[in-house]
This record gives C-alpha cells, sequence and structure tokens, in this order.
C-alpha cells in the first residue's frame, strides 16, 4: 500500500469532466487511452479488449479481477476538441518508459524516484499527467476523431502496470456509484495535489533521472 505523508487529497475524480456549462458536450480526462496494454494473466492485452473478470496484474495485490470496464469517445463534440481535454504524448525516455506513450490529463500515473522518498519517505508518487505538461518529452496531442477512453475498475482501487514501464491508477468499483467515504475511511492510494506534483517534476527534471517502476517487464 503506498501511504503518502500530508498528501491525502480525497479520492480522485474518474470519468467525464464538464467544460463549464450543462449544455456543452462532456469530454473525458482519465483513464486509459485505447490502444495501452497492461500485463493481464494472459499477457500483455489492450484495455478496450478486457472485460469485467479478467484478471489484471497489479502493485501491490498481484493478480485482480477487473469489477468493470467502461469505455467511452475521448470527445462527443460537433467541434474540434478544447485543448484542455487534449492527452499527453510522451517520448520514448520522457519518464524512463521504452517506448512512445499517450496518457489522458487526469489520469494518475506512479513515477519512481530517489527525490520523492527524500521528500515523502516513499519513492514511489502518484501524481496526474497534467503535473508532465511542459516537461521534456512531454507535449499535448490533439485526439483522432474517433479516441476513445477506457476506465478499468477493481473492487478496490488498483495500481496496474502498463507497457513501456509505468503504472497507472484505477478506481474501485464503489466509484461507479458515487460511493463517498465514511469518516474513519481513507482511500489506499492518494495522488499528490497538481502543485506538489508540478514541483517535484520541475525538480526530477532538474536534477534527477526518472525511473520506471516496473523493471519486471523490460520486454514491453
Amino acid at each position: 500500500m503506498l501511504g503518502w505523508i500530508g498528501a491525502k487529497t480525497g479520492r480522485p475524480i474518474w470519468g467525464a469532466a464538464p467544460t463549464g456549462t450543462a449544455q456543452d458536450p462532456d469530454g473525458v480526462m482519465t483513464g486509459l487511452v485505447s490502444g495501452t496494454r497492461v500485463a493481464t494473466a494472459t499477457g500483455w492485452r489492450r484495455v478496450e479488449a478486457l472485460t469485467a473478470g479478467d484478471r489484471v496484474l497489479t502493485f501491490d495485490n498481484g493478480l485482480q479481477p477487473l469489477s468493470g470496464v467502461i469505455r467511452q469517445p475521448l470527445w462527443t463534440g460537433s467541434y474540434a476538441c478544447p485543448q484542455q481535454f487534449w492527452p499527453l504524448e510522451l517520448a520514448c525516455g520522457a519518464l524512463g518508459n521504452r517506448g512512445r506513450l499517450t496518457i489522458m490529463p487526469h489520469q494518475a500515473v506512479m513515477l519512481e524516484s530517489d527525490m520523492a522518498e527524500t521528500i515523502w519517505g516513499d519513492p514511489f508518487a502518484l501524481l496526474p499527467a497534467a503535473a508532465l505538461d511542459g516537461a521534456e518529452g512531454v507535449s499535448r496531442v490533439p485526439p483522432a476523431p474517433d479516441a476513445e477512453v477506457t476506465v478499468l475498475h477493481f473492487g478496490e482501487e488498483q495500481v496496474v502496470f502498463a507497457e513501456h514501464g509505468l503504472m497507472f491508477l484505477c478506481p474501485s468499483s464503489r466509484d461507479l456509484l458515487d460511493y463517498a467515504l465514511g469518516p474513519e475511511e481513507e482511500p489506499q492510494y492518494s495522488v499528490l495535489p497538481l502543485s506538489e506534483a508540478r514541483r517535484l517534476t520541475m525538480a526530477l527534471e532538474a536534477g534527477a533521472v526518472f525511473s520506471p517502476s516496473d523493471a519486471l517487464f523490460a520486454s514491453a
């Protein structure tokens, strides 16, 4: 289990995000872009090919069955997708990744670094991908007209192994029902606030090296 000192920010918001008015079409800002592969009981598989019951390899709890899979268009408007919904494209090596990847801006990604361990006592940091915007090798790209996003749900929050050495946080199935944590409960994982995540990203870019978090899967 990953626990951050002073970084308990509550549960992340999953699914569609409003564009500002009730009349505007929804755009998706979190989830895994279709085409992304994750480690499963049967090898590396594209997220759009997964269904409830498939077992996916997780960071803390080994193979866990999916409790639900939600797929939706990245953008539903009849006009050009606003830049706020554009995914981030990571060049090979940008985060220690061994290949090019596309990430949604509000998707939580796990990084490993000595600096995170120095600051928080844990080398693994969960941060929103938007904190990486502008870093070397990371840029916003307009989505394809038919781009889709897949959200993988588990019985409890899980961090999953993705291709090229990255890991992503996936929500609990309780989020499907807008489940609210009780007063004595805390989320299993905590995502750094955007301001802290950006400071960490800038510090890493200035003087440290990003490390891939799943060295066991170097062939991906």
